[in-house]
């Protein structure tokens, strides 16, 4: 990486910052953020990295930064960027980075919070005990040959659905149908193959979690209505994505990606922006594998959805019914038809750690939710609160249909570490009415409540500069991590 360099910030107005453009820079840079959010971001290298990406060719509009940013592999995590083939535009993993479609589900449930009586801490362990965490978790009875795999990478969610791992009617409210069309499964290395057979249906670790929470507050009753969320209502949300097997497709394709840079010609500020342009065969390739690894993490999330309602059949019997509300994914890069300057393009757009927020109306927002608008899921940590919101038109117009993704780290997670020593997170977790069951104390640590930014500021800013609207707070009280 080149030696770093001031980044100069311009107020635009309450809850936008631009970064000028600027020797190589194509477009400028926005950042969406608060007065006091950016304060923590003063001397940080994200900054810098949303000024980086504003150098790769192709890209239209602005390179954007959402209010949960923090520094991440080439790309900013919280960061957006729209390509244009037709003017060169290029794919770059480092814009969707590591866990290709890393994304949030929720469930809602028919059950308050009375109706668990005493059970909470049996649901807990029960789905402890039926979705496999940590690093390297694995499942013994789900471990597929290849050509079951491919289909998987092919079909995505479907493929769950049809043997018996949901309804069909959990498909219509998946982002993309659960399915991205222009998967090639034969361009799946077979390291990342081996690495995916028997993780289906696996949390993972890092800051992956599934969660038992209540809905504390509705804010917009209509679209919350629309949404099937009622206050004290249980629901569940789980946050995991390509396990493995993502995780190698990207290492795959980086040392592909570095040669191309150079046969291509590309000047890059920071070498983990190694690209290729779209329309080239690496281009492709990458996009290709890459959608394969994001119907791996779709049907991934619909496995585990299977494990959740079975888990609460077993501990509260078979009139819980558990439906899903909507499934979004964040580190992906995908083909989408949008608005630039009055003009509907077709441009490729990176969103790493960033949601998709399509407005009221939008024909890829789900029929059972067009009236409102395509729901937005935004997980905090796992000691305070979680948001839903839907999607806006100003999101559709000003950032390409994007919204942030959750609360941002605000410490590494060498800090958190250092910071939890000598502290009972289990038990201090327990005195505010949250059931933990995590595979390590290390995960627990890094993901400690303080490490995290606020996200309730996170999501006021957002609907504060109008790419989403806040519908429902949802609070913890029951959490399963790797």
């Amino acid at each position: 990486m080149k030696p770093r360099r001031r980044i100069e910030l311009e107020r635009i107005d309450a809850n936008r910052w631009r970064i000028p453009k600027s020797g190589g820079m194509r477009v400028d840079g926005i950042v969406y953020s608060s007065a006091e959010l950016i304060d923590g971001l003063l001397g940080d290298p994200c900054l810098e990295q949303v000024a980086n990406v504003a150098h790769l060719p192709g890209i239209v509009g602005a390179s954007l930064g959402m209010p949960d940013i923090h520094w991440g592999y080439g790309f900013p995590i919280g960061g957006v960027a729209a390509m244009d083939p037709d003017e060169g535009g290029v794919v770059s993993p480092g814009g969707v980075g590591y866990d290709i479609n890393c994304g949030v589900r929720l469930l809602r449930t028919n059950l308050e919070r009375a109706d668990l009586g005493t059970h909470l801490t049996s649901l807990v362990e029960e789905m402890y005990r039926n979705i496999p965490t940590g690093v390297g978790a694995a499942r013994k009875d789900l471990r597929l040959t290849v050509p079951e795999l491919r289909k998987v990478l092919a079909q995505g969610a479907e493929w769950a659905v049809e043997r018996g791992f949901g309804e069909p009617e959990d498909l219509e409210v998946l982002e993309e149908g659960g399915s991205l069309a222009n998967a090639r499964p034969h361009l799946v290395s077979f390291r990342a193959l081996e690495r995916g057979r028997a993780q289906l249906g696996t949390l993972g670790s890092g800051n992956h979690f599934g969660e038992v929470q209540v809905v504390a507050e509705i804010f917009d009753r209509k679209a919350a209505t629309a949404l099937g969320l009622e206050t004290g209502q249980i629901n569940v949300t789980l946050h995991t994505g390509s396990r493995g097997l993502g995780h190698q497709v990207c290492t795959d394709h980086l040392k592909t990606m570095v040669e191309a840079g150079r046969r291509y010609r590309i000047d890059l500020p920071d070498r983990q922006l190694c690209c290729a342009p779209i329309r080239s065969p690496e281009g492709k390739a990458y996009l290709g594998a890459m959608s394969a690894a994001a119907n791996y993490a779709f049907a991934n999330r619909q496995v585990m959805t299977d494990r959740v309602r079975r888990s609460f059949g077993r501990v509260l019997g078979s009139d819980c019914r558990v439906d899903v509300v909507y499934d979004v994914c964040h580190n992906i890069a995908k083909f989408e038809e949008l608005e630039v300057r009055g003009k509907r393009r077709s441009l490729c757009v990176h969103r790493k750690g960033a949601t998709r927020a399509y407005p009221p109306g939008h024909e890829k927002t789900p029929e059972a939710y067009r009236d409102v608008g395509q729901p937005v899921l935004i997980p905090g940590d796992m000691g305070r609160y979680s948001f839903v919101l839907v999607g806006t038109e100003t999101a559709f117009v000003d950032t390409f249909g994007s919204t942030c993704h959750g609360a941002g780290r605000r410490w590494s997670r060498k800090k958190a570490k250092k910071e939890a020593r000598g502290r009972d997170l289990l038990q201090e977790m327990t005195e505010r009415g949250v059931v933990v069951r995590a595979a390590g104390m290390a995960t627990v640590a890094e993901e400690m409540p303080e490490a995290y930014k606020d996200v309730a500021e996170v999501v006021r800013v957002v609907e504060a500069a109008g790419l989403s609207k806040i519908v429902a707070r949802l609070e913890p009280i029951g959490v399963i991590k790797g």
